[in-house]
């Protein structure tokens, strides 16, 4: 167990630190981080979200918080809320560009140092959960959070899998990456299993289906569900945007972020709430014990 001198100050009131990673591009790492994150605060935690994709970072976009920016503290950066409440913020290097369609071009060194900054000169406070979106692979950005996470002792890492065989090929190559740097797994996830129809809502399995969870069988790790496509949760986050844009100049006496648009309150009326409830109550229940 680390002790209160090992664990970076900025991670001293952060109870639980899970990561999510996949060895496969595009099976929805930030889909499935955002709804992890919005599941936790429904079930009353607070929650920290950390984007360290530096090349591709999504969730600015994903929590409808493009238009942001981070403020420096006398203690460091603050991350960005998504409402009032301050159940839920969010880190991400989105937030330092000044244009969406900027790209960042930085070698390995650059990238390990901004990684080491985000860990450790954000002001998180208080948090039950800091939940750590990362790119596919297992490269800079891979070695780099696990080496700045060493000493906080992270709780574990949900893998995300699609069905098809070339995808779980890869996320094994993530699995066996956790277990070289004695990182725990928590579980599989297998994403884009099936599509729900939004017409009859009726689910075809247009990817296949099973692969996530043989994967889990075969390595002997916990299988924590499937995920569907639902087309109108991407019509929930586009949602957020075209709200936004028809709220500019107007600040209403009870608009939240001066949109009018909670997306943890939105989430509720989707169909995946309730199978990302029960995938969040097992995360929970994985890391209920674990002390750092």
């Amino acid at each position: 167990m680390a002790t209160a001198n090992d664990i970076p100050p900025s991670l001293s009131k952060v109870r639980h630190i899970v990561l999510v990673l996949s060895g496969k591009g595009g099976v929805g790492k930030s889909s499935i981080t955002t709804q992890l994150a919005l599941s936790l605060v429904q079930l009353g935690y607070s929650v920290g979200v950390l984007d360290i994709d530096l090349t591709g970072p999504s969730l600015p976009r994903m929590f409808g918080l493009e238009s942001k920016k981070i403020h420096q503290s006398s203690q460091g950066w603050v991350p960005v809320y998504t409402d009032s409440s301050k159940r839920l913020c969010v880190m991400s290097i989105g937030f330092l560009l000044k244009d969406r369609g900027d790209s960042v071009v930085w070698r390995g060194p650059k990238k390990s140092a901004m990684i080491r900054q985000f860990v450790r000169d954000v002001v998180w406070g208080e948090l039950d959960y800091l939940l750590i979106d990362t790119p596919p692979g297992t490269s800079d950005e891979h070695i780099s959070i696990a080496e700045q996470l060493r000493d906080a002792h992270p709780d574990g890492a949900v893998l995300v899998t699609t069905p098809q065989a070339v995808a779980t090929a890869d996320v094994r190559k993530e699995l066996s990456f956790c277990r070289k740097v004695g990182l725990d797994i928590l579980g599989v996830v297998e994403n884009m299993s099936g599509f729900i129809c939004p017409h009859c809502a009726e689910c075809s399995h247009i990817f296949s289906k099973g692969g996530g969870e043989d994967l889990a069988k075969q390595y002997d790790v916990p299988f924590l569900g499937a995920v569907p496509i639902d087309p109108r949760f991407v019509l929930l986050i586009e949602e957020q945007h075209a709200t936004a844009a028809s709220t500019v100049g107007e600040q209403k006496p009870d608009a939240i972020d001066g949109t009018g648009f909670s997306l943890i309150e939105k989430y509720k009326e989707c169909k995946l709430c309730p199978i990302f409830a029960r995938i969040t109550e097992q995360v929970v229940a994985l890391t209920k014990d674990k002390a750092r």
